[in-house]
């Protein structure tokens, strides 16, 4: 791992993910975070809730960027070692809804790196928009990933 994330990194845009977003995953999706509203698993109460089909749960789009068959090289090649890893925040703006069949692109870029505690914890903001086939938005999401330094002071 590099002893400092470089500065320069901020605006490189990483490799976007397609995805046609599958109603049997969206019902799965919805079972593993407990959801219970039946919009997201039922078609029949979707559509009786106005929609066409079965709608993204919140925080799905998420996922979309691990369907990259490495979904962390854009990591590796920063040279971050994983094993000093974590998830410190994540934050999602909605334009609109996405459902089930819709095609839908993530287009991830790095936005800002700073550290913290001397540079024993180094921070990465990535931003990403998701926008359908169509160009239209679907939401802006907000990932801020911890790095921990063990080279790094710890003040």
């Amino acid at each position: 791992m590099t002893a400092t994330l470089d500065p320069a990194v901020i605006g490189r845009q990483l490799p976007s993910t397609e995805l046609t977003i599958d109603a049997g995953r969206l019902k799965f999706f919805a079972k593993a975070i407990g959801e219970t509203n039946p919009i997201y698993f039922d078609e029949t109460a979707a559509q009786a809730a106005g929609h066409a089909t079965l709608p993204v749960p919140p925080t799905f789009l998420f996922a979309i960027e691990l369907e990259n068959p490495d979904p962390f090289a854009w990591a590796a090649d920063l040279g971050i070692d994983l094993r000093f890893v974590l998830h410190g925040e994540q934050r999602f703006t909605y334009h609109s809804v996405a459902h089930a069949g819709d095609v839908v692109t993530a287009a991830p870029r790095v936005t800002d790196v700073y550290s913290k505690k001397g540079g024993a914890l180094q921070f990465i903001v990535k931003e990403t928009t998701v926008t359908r086939a169509d160009g239209s938005a679907v939401a802006d999401l907000t990932s801020v990933i911890v790095v921990r330094n063990p080279g790094g002071a710890s003040a």
